[in-house]
């Protein structure tokens, strides 16, 4: 599939970052609800004097309730509409966007750049704690009050077996023609001072409520309900187990966005467009 600029058009990057708690999701939706990709998109067009919406491509869609720090889309722009507004569209966009959402950078992205297709990794950090008296009342919209006691070794020990290429099919939920094929670089805990666990998973790509799948399956081993092993049988089993549970979107936060060098982007657009599967095992 091409993905060439349109002549007379500017391909622009956006790095931009929202508190979830007030939007139903980034996708624009029916029916009127609040999206982030709708609000950015509405303030664009205002801050342009367009009587046309340019629409984004981001690089992670994120759930309601999901926030994000280090989101990444682009917009591909006519070339006398950047011409025109690209020096001053930051400091306009600031004053049309409300305080939940910002773009904090605004440049002409390079050749064969997607914000979606070139990406190489997406990093999330999913937030936790144990405390017995719950979220310090700042951080209830950032941060999960889980009840029980948590043994963050274990929950380590049962993440470095989902590490790798698999088919997480046990921990997506399944849209008709997608693949569940992923590969997890990172998934790992740990305790700060203050209390929270922080978990951090980088991927090449994520399936619809997967990290929030795996996270609610760490927790079942962190509170002594599972054995270590068990997250790894579930992956195996490759169907979804009752027992796992999506924990609630606002502990999410989609941290930052990894692309290859400019030179590479192109190849990497290509790559991403095909659908994967697994190596099949020998017969001998």
């Amino acid at each position: 599939m091409s993905d060439e600029v349109q002549p007379g058009y500017v391909r622009v990057r956006l790095d931009l970052s929202y508190d979830g708690t007030e939007f139903s999701g980034w996708a624009k939706q029916a029916g009127g609800r609040r999206t982030v990709q709708g609000e950015i998109e509405d303030a664009l067009r205002t801050v342009t004097r367009s009587r046309e919406t340019y629409e984004l491509t981001v690089a992670g869609r994120t759930d309601a309730g999901v926030h994000a720090r280090g989101q990444v889309a682009h917009v591909d722009l006519p070339e006398g509409v950047w011409r025109e507004h690209h020096e001053k569209l930051l400091k306009r966009l600031a004053g049309r966007l409300d305080r939940d959402v910002r773009v904090w950078a605004l440049r002409e992205a390079p050749s064969g750049f997607n914000a979606r297709f070139s990406a190489i990794w997406r990093r999330y950090a999913y937030r936790v704690t144990d405390n017995p008296g719950g979220v310090d009342p700042l951080l209830r919209n950032h941060v999960l009050w889980h009840d029980w006691p948590l043994d963050v070794d274990a929950m380590n020990e049962a993440a470095r077996q989902l590490l790798g290429e698999h088919d997480f099919a046990a921990y997506c939920k399944k849209r008709e023609g997608a693949t569940t094929i992923r590969t997890l670089q990172e998934l790992s805990l740990e305790k700060g001072a203050d209390g929270i666990i922080t978990a951090t998973v980088r991927a090449d790509a994520f399936c619809h409520n997967m990290v929030r799948s795996l996270i609610g399956a760490l927790l079942f081993v962190g509170d002594g309900h599972r054995g270590p092993e068990w997250p790894g049988k579930v992956l195996a089993a490759g169907v979804r187990d009752s027992a796992v549970h999506v924990v609630r979107p606002h502990g999410l936060t989609l941290e930052e966005v990894g692309y290859p060098a400019d030179e590479l982007l192109a190849a990497r657009n290509k790559e991403a467009r095909n659908k994967r599967s697994l190596p099949s095992a020998g017969c001998c």
